[in-house]
C-alpha cells in the first residue's frame, strides 16, 4: 500500500497534499514530469544535443568537395547562380578545406583530419549532408534550430520532449542545459526556454565547478527538517493563491520548482560528483588534458545525467562567437575541434560500452554552416543554405551518409533536410508523432514543426 501510494502520488493520481500543485477544490494536479505513453514504440528514450554554437564549417569537417580544392582561389562559377550574404561576395574567392579528408571505419565515411577521434566512431554516425535552414543571422538561426521558429518565444526542443514524455527521475530536472562557461550562445536563454508552455518545462542550467546548480546547497545552520518545513509553508501559502484553472500557471510552476529543488538537494550532488569515475573514464573524455578538460567534463556529466534518467541534455560548445570563423577560420576551427573532438568521441564510446547508446539519441550540429567562398582572406561567412549535422545511437542506422550539397558545398542539393525535418525525426525516434504532439496556444494547436516537417526515414536502423 505504501509503494502504491508513492507511485500514485508521483503520477499525480493521488488526491493528497504532497503533489506539486492543487486545484481550487484541493485535488492534486497531475505531475507534469510523470512518465507519459508514446504515440508508438520508441527507439530512443533520451537525447543529448551537442550544440556547436556559431556555425561550424561543413566543407572543412564533414563534406569533402574535390571541386573546392580544384577551384581554390577562383570566384564561384556563374553556374551556381546568384548568392548574396550580408556582405558583398562577388570578389570573394573559393577557399579550400582546412585539412584533407580521410575515409574512416568500415563504412568509409569521409571525415576531416581535424576530427581524428570522432573518425573512430564513423560507423556509429548517420551524417546528414543536405541540411538547410531559413536565417542567415545568428539569433534567428539559433532560435530555429532550438525551437523550430526564427522568432523568439517558442518552446525549445527539450521543452517539447519533456512535455511529451515526462521524466524517468522525479528527483532531477527533466531538461538540463550546460552552456559554454566562456560565453552563452547568441540569442541567449530563449534557446532553451519554455516559450508559451508552463515555466516548469524550461531547461535547468548546469554550470561547471564545485556548484554546478546555483543555490542548491542548504546552509550549514539549517537542518533537513527545517528546510522541509520552510518549503511546505511556502508552497501552502502559494497554493492558497491558486485559482480554478491555474494548474499550469507561473505560480504552479514555482510550487513544482520548490519541490524539485528540495528533492535535488539530496540527489543532484550524487549525479554531478565524478570522484568515483575511474581514471580510464576520465582520460577517455580528456579530463587529463587542459584543452579538453572543460568540455570533457560536461560530456561526462551528460552521460551521468542520462544514467540518472534525465530526458533531454543539451551541451553548448563555443563561447558567444564560438565556431563563427569570419576571419582566420584555420585558428578558430583548429582550436574548437581540439576542444571537442576527444570528449565527443569519448561520450559515444562510453555510452556504447555501458549499453546506453541504443537508448540515447545523440545529435551534433550548429545553427548553420559556412560558405565555400572566403570572407576577407581567410574566413568564411554564414551559410544556412547547405550544411551538415549528424545523429547517432537511439535507433539511428550508423555508417551512412544521407543527402548532399552542390559541387562546392554552397547549397543543399539532394535528399535535403530542413530544420523541421530534423525535429520531426528526433521526435519520431522518441516515439512521438510530430503532427500529434501539440500544445494549445492562442486558439491554435502549436507544434515544434509548425505546419511542416517530414520524418527522415532513412535515418532509422
Amino acid at each position: 500500500m505504501l509503494a502504491l501510494a508513492s507511485m500514485l502520488s508521483r503520477d499525480g493520481l493521488l488526491a493528497a497534499e504532497p503533489t506539486p500543485a492543487v486545484t481550487a477544490s484541493g485535488r492534486g494536479a497531475p505531475n507534469p514530469f510523470a512518465p507519459k505513453p508514446t504515440h508508438f514504440p520508441a527507439r530512443a528514450k533520451q537525447v543529448i544535443f551537442l550544440y556547436m554554437s556559431g556555425g561550424p564549417s561543413h566543407v572543412d569537417l564533414f563534406d569533402p568537395k574535390p571541386e573546392l580544392v580544384r577551384l581554390a582561389g577562383q570566384p564561384i562559377p556563374d553556374s551556381f547562380g546568384t548568392f548574396k550574404t550580408r556582405r558583398a561576395v562577388g570578389k570573394n574567392k573559393l577557399l579550400p578545406p582546412l585539412r584533407p579528408f580521410q575515409r574512416r571505419g568500415q563504412s568509409g565515411m569521409e571525415i576531416s583530419e581535424l576530427l581524428p577521434n570522432l573518425g573512430e566512431c564513423a560507423d556509429d554516425l548517420c551524417l546528414l549532408r543536405g541540411c538547410y535552414a531559413d536565417s542567415v543571422t545568428h539569433p534567428e538561426a539559433v532560435y530555429q534550430m532550438n525551437t523550430g521558429s526564427i522568432l523568439m518565444g517558442r518552446p525549445s526542443m527539450g521543452a517539447w520532449a519533456t512535455y511529451g514524455l515526462g521524466s524517468e527521475n522525479q528527483n532531477m530536472p527533466a531538461f538540463v542545459v550546460m552552456p559554454d562557461p566562456a560565453g552563452w550562445v547568441k540569442g541567449g536563454a530563449p534557446a532553451w526556454g519554455n516559450g508559451f508552455m508552463p515555466a516548469t518545462y524550461q531547461g535547468t542550467i548546469l554550470r561547471g565547478g564545485e556548484s554546478p546548480i546555483l543555490n542548491l546547497n542548504t546552509p550549514a545552520s539549517v537542518t533537513g527538517d527545517q528546510q522541509r518545513a520552510t518549503v511546505d509553508l511556502i508552497n501552502r501559502l502559494n497554493r492558497e493563491g491558486l485559482g480554478a484553472g491555474e494548474e499550469e500557471s507561473e505560480l504552479s510552476a514555482r510550487i513544482a520548482a520548490y519541490e524539485l529543488a528540495f528533492r535535488m538537494q539530496k540527489h543532484a550532488p550524487e549525479v554531478v560528483d565524478i570522484s568515483r569515475e575511474t581514471e580510464a573514464t576520465k582520460k577517455l573524455y580528456g579530463l587529463d588534458e587542459k584543452i579538453t578538460a572543460d568540455f570533457g567534463l560536461r560530456c561526462l556529466l551528460a552521460r551521468r545525467m542520462i544514467e540518472s534518467g534525465v530526458r533531454f541534455v543539451q551541451l553548448y560548445c563555443g563561447d558567444t562567437n564560438g565556431w563563427d570563423g569570419h576571419s582566420d577560420i584555420e585558428s578558430n576551427h583548429t582550436k574548437l575541434c581540439a576542444q571537442s573532438d576527444k570528449p565527443v568521441a569519448g561520450l559515444l564510446k562510453d555510452l556504447k560500452s555501458r549499453g546506453l547508446l541504443d537508448s540515447t539519441l545523440i545529435i551534433w550540429g550548429g545553427e548553420f554552416g559556412r560558405t565555400p567562398m572566403s570572407e576577407g582572406s581567410n574566413g568564411r561567412d554564414h551559410n544556412p543554405h547547405g550544411f551538415s549535422m549528424w545523429m547517432a545511437g537511439g535507433g539511428v542506422k550508423g555508417g551512412q551518409v544521407i543527402g548532399s550539397t552542390d559541387a562546392v558545398g554552397l547549397r543543399a542539393e539532394s535528399e535535403k533536410a530542413h530544420v523541421h525535418d530534423i525535429h520531426a525525426t528526433m521526435l519520431h525516434l522518441l516515439g512521438l508523432d510530430h503532427t500529434r504532439l501539440t500544445f494549445r496556444h492562442n486558439g491554435r494547436n502549436q507544434r515544434l514543426t509548425d505546419v511542416a516537417g517530414n520524418v527522415i526515414n532513412k535515418v532509422f536502423s
